[in-house]
């Protein structure tokens, strides 16, 4: 079996490109290497994986990478909320011409599956909770909406030319890998880069907003189990863990893990984007796919923590 994976330097494509190869895949990763790192790969590279570097928004001429491919995860974007407001353009590129260029590469290429990560961003602030995939599209910012509307192209793919995809929006990914630079990255990764560094854990407005956290591993399994099961194909699926936290559990639990570090409420003013909350009805993802988080956020925490403290050493 042989497998593209767009992004595969990043926090998720990382962990999907273990998976695949212990499933024994040939792994073709393309990466621009924008926020992924090659350090997440440099275990893999005696393994059967090529490594591309590419920017899938700029080249139209990926059709030699896709030669012979089965399998196409397509987990490359950009993901960041302000930057995205501050240059929308960019984030156009990347996320909706980008993702327009692998997906006709893969059609060209008649892959069996092609796998999108979606987000959750798209259903922005949301009358209903838990939230189901029939749940009003609402996006606040242009991450979001490029995101959705990569969605929308590819759904409308696999009406026309009924092209073999499915869409899986994830939520709030958190474990080892996550991506700690920046100032505008997941919340989780936030607080990590902040605990790293010894400085206060900092809340946005109350810390009362409500969050679901999944772990990565649960993340990718969920991917695979998508790929091998048929009724998955053509469905947008949530992939969550179905447990709404709130902001403040989640600095409580850092600090009680690592032993340190306290969090400073009210630093900053909420943003007028800023969502209250947010957590899946992920119903869909059991009846379809079969499949349910395992990683309980305090295991998954503990694990992610260890990670960086190993790293550190």
């Amino acid at each position: 079996m042989k497998s593209i994976v767009t992004g595969g330097a990043g926090f998720i494509g990382s962990h999907l490109v273990d998976k695949l190869l212990s499933l024994n895949h040939q792994v073709i990763v393309l990466d621009n290497f924008s926020t992924g790192k090659k350090s997440n790969l440099l275990n893999l590279q005696k393994k059967k994986v090529k490594i591309i570097k590419i920017d899938i928004s700029q080249n139209k001429k990926l059709d030699r990478y896709f030669k012979g491919v089965d399998y196409v995860f397509h987990l490359a974007g950009l993901a960041d909320i302000v930057p995205s407001i501050e240059n929308p353009d960019k984030y156009f590129k990347s996320n909706v011409i980008g993702t327009f260029n692998v997906m006709q590469a893969a059609k060209k290429a008649k892959v069996k599956k092609f796998i999108y990560a979606a987000s959750a961003s798209c259903y922005g602030i949301p009358d209903k909770f838990p939230t189901n995939e029939n749940e009003q599209i609402k996006p606040m910012y242009p991450y979001a909406f490029t995101k959705w509307q990569a969605e929308e192209l590819i759904m409308h793919w696999v009406k026309v030319y009924n092209f073999p995809a499915i869409s899986l929006r994830f939520f709030n990914c958190y474990g080892p890998r996550s991506r700690t630079s920046g100032a505008y990255g997941a919340v989780f990764g936030v607080f990590l880069a902040q605990k790293l560094a010894n400085k206060p854990l900092t809340i946005v407005g109350n810390g009362k907003q409500t969050r679901d956290f999944v772990h990565v591993k649960d993340v990718v399994d969920a991917i695979i189990k998508s790929l091998t099961n048929k009724n998955a194909r053509g469905q947008i699926i949530n992939i969550g863990s179905g447990k709404p936290i709130k902001i403040r559990k989640v600095i409580e639990k850092i600090r009680k893990i690592s032993k340190g570090g306290f969090p400073q409420y009210g630093e900053f003013k909420l943003r007028k984007f800023e969502i209250p909350k947010l957590y899946p009805n992920i119903q869909k993802a059991k009846d379809k796919i079969n499949w349910k988080p395992k990683i309980s956020f305090d295991k998954g925490i503990k694990s992610t923590i260890k990670f960086y403290n190993e790293r550190e050493r």
